[in-house]
């Protein structure tokens, strides 16, 4: 039976009271605002705002701190959004502090800080922070592409506006109330009876880069009929036993990954075959074939559960970006 994996994975990781009652207070930022501890990150971009960037720092390091801003340091017209309460002292915010997240516009975010470095993915960096850091950097992400696409309300067409510490949209005519919304995606690590394991590149990628299979779950579908279903659309395998292993938040721009394995079904054990439009080349790897191949080929990045997955069939961590 497969562990879970959701414990090892970067950004399902989380330190923070989410503080769902305060978001229903109806000055909740103006109490925010005449409160001395409240510290503020900032968005642009879909990245956030560094303490500071150390250009000597490997990937095993930590990632660069996050930059806690005090609330007037940033415009009051900005889109705010509450992220809750620290439970934790961790550097020099206490444990308790109200943390707000800030989305700034192309004219904001450069005048807040001109230096591009000092502004960080967190597809790239997620992996590096503390609990606490990632947690907020992602919860923060996730509902600010939200905001982004429902200015307008999908029903009637209306302008929408924020309410309820940023977790909800109303429809600015007749108040309806719109909420955040998550689209459900599945991954999958497959291995065949010599325990190889399948990956693909995407032609959205470079050439040279694979990972495993995913796809986004449809209406009216169950999660594992999700994963048979894209494995078989995409590759022309037939699978069985598809088995939760784990999932975390992807806000690039709205996704939940959920990660399964499943073994190819001995019954179908047909050649691979690309669909030619999402994938372009599809190769069977052994463990031994897939190290000699690292410095041919780009395994997906440390942040997803992509990389997690291949290396818990793996057995320990690849050398490899």
């Amino acid at each position: 039976m497969h562990r879970s994996l959701t414990h090892r994975l970067p950004l399902a990781r989380y330190r923070i009271d989410r503080d769902h009652v305060g978001r229903e207070r109806p000055h909740l930022f103006a109490e925010l605002a005449d409160d001395a501890s409240t510290r503020v990150i900032a968005l642009w971009r879909g990245e956030v705002l560094l303490a500071d960037v150390d250009a000597a720092a490997t990937d095993a390091a930590l990632a660069p701190a996050l930059r806690f801003l005090p609330w007037g340091a940033v415009p009051a017209d900005a889109l705010h959004i509450y992220l809750g309460r620290t439970i934790d002292d961790e550097g020099d915010v206490a444990a308790g502090t109200p943390i707000v997240a800030v989305v700034l516009d192309d004219e904001a975010g450069p005048a807040l800080e001109p230096d591009v470095a000092l502004w960080g993915s967190p597809r790239t960096l997620g992996h590096r922070w503390g609990d606490r850091d990632a947690g907020l950097v992602i919860e923060a992400l996730g509902i600010a592409n939200w905001h982004a696409t429902h200015q307008f309300s999908p029903r009637t067409g209306n302008p929408t506006e924020s309410v309820k510490g940023g977790w909800v949209r109303i429809d600015s005519r007749d108040g309806t109330e719109l909420f955040p919304r998550t689209d459900a995606a599945i991954i999958v690590g497959i291995t065949d009876p010599d325990d190889r394991i399948v990956l693909g590149s995407n032609a959205l990628w470079e050439s040279n880069r694979f990972s495993l299979l995913a796809g986004f779950v449809e209406p009216g579908e169950s999660l594992e009929a999700a994963v048979v279903r894209e494995v078989h659309e995409e590759t022309g395998l037939r699978i069985i036993d598809p088995v939760y292993v784990g999932s975390q938040p992807w806000p690039f721009p709205a996704s939940l990954m959920l990660g399964f394995r499943a073994t190819l079904d001995p019954a179908h054990a047909d050649e691979l075959r690309p669909d030619g439009t999402e994938i372009l080349d599809l190769r069977w790897f052994s463990r031994d074939e897939l190290v000699a191949s690292l410095d041919q080929i780009l395994l997906p990045g440390r942040t997803s559960i992509a990389r997690a997955i291949i290396e818990d069939w793996f057995g320990g961590r690849l050398d490899a970006p």
